[in-house]
């Protein structure tokens, strides 16, 4: 009969340790999600839960509008909105180029592709 008891006990322990470890941080999380997306105000620039950088134009009621560029506005869900951005994120934002920005340098001494011996050193 004891044994039962403190298999019960065990159990019931586990079960606690589940729900303070997993359960209730997790709900904490999204709770503090849902007050972050119903708090948005147009102007805020934010960051969509797939990296799209964005400034939120308008908000319906499940519904945002965000501006992606100059002039192009595209309708989202406010679950999709991630993180809303600090001034320091945008600053490292705006440090980030373009990759048809990088300069394109011309590499001397190249060797043409499957050309792996030296002229000189060719077998006849």
């Amino acid at each position: 009969m004891g044994g039962n008891y403190s298999s019960l006990i065990m159990i019931a322990l586990m079960v606690v340790v589940f729900y303070f470890l997993l359960i209730r941080p997790q709900r904490k999380r999204q709770q503090e999600q849902a007050q972050m997306q119903n708090t948005l105000t147009p102007g805020t620039r934010v960051m969509t839960t797939t990296g799209l950088f964005a400034t939120v134009v308008e908000i319906d009621a499940d519904d945002v509008i965000l501006e992606i560029a100059p002039g192009v506005e595209t309708r989202w869900v406010k679950a999709a909105i991630g993180r809303v951005l600090t001034p320091l994120d945008d600053a490292e934002d705006e440090s980030v180029q373009p990759a048809d920005a990088v300069d394109d340098t011309v590499v001397e001494n190249a060797k043409p592709h499957g050309d792996d011996q030296d002229s000189t050193t060719k077998k006849s």
